[in-house]
């Protein structure tokens, strides 16, 4: 059957380039309609905050600048997942939220909160 098939096609080039062409074009037909929503985002929003606290331990930038930040966004409607990394001398916090920011969300809150320096923090 496939011998046939394949012997049929090299007799027959011109009806294989023609169905080539039209399967191509309504090939590019659909691409050309094909609606804006059929992949649909489905990644978290993540925000980032990188805090710099020169010449310090990662137990004391833990302590004066990670753990405040954490309490600070504990509770926050639409946080689902916090994750922070200490090292000397930076904090790097993660938090992730499902939704799309609105002005309760995580990325509007560390706007508006995170650059301003926290009272307990020592100076370099």
């Amino acid at each position: 059957m496939l011998k046939t098939m394949i012997r049929v096609a090299l007799s027959q080039r011109l009806l294989v380039l023609v169905v080539a062409v039209v399967l191509l074009a309504f090939g590019a037909r659909a691409a050309l309609r094909l609606s804006v929503d059929a992949f649909p985002d489905v990644t978290n929003t993540q925000v980032q905050v990188a805090t710099e606290v020169p010449g310090r331990s990662p137990e004391e930038v833990e302590r004066f600048v990670t753990v405040p930040l954490e309490v600070a966004m504990t509770g926050l409607p639409g946080l689902t997942e916090m994750r922070a990394i200490n090292r000397a001398g930076l904090s790097l916090i993660t938090w992730s939220s499902p939704t799309r920011p609105t002005s309760t969300s995580p990325v509007n809150w560390s706007w508006s909160v995170c650059w301003k320096p926290h009272p307990k923090c020592p100076v370099a």
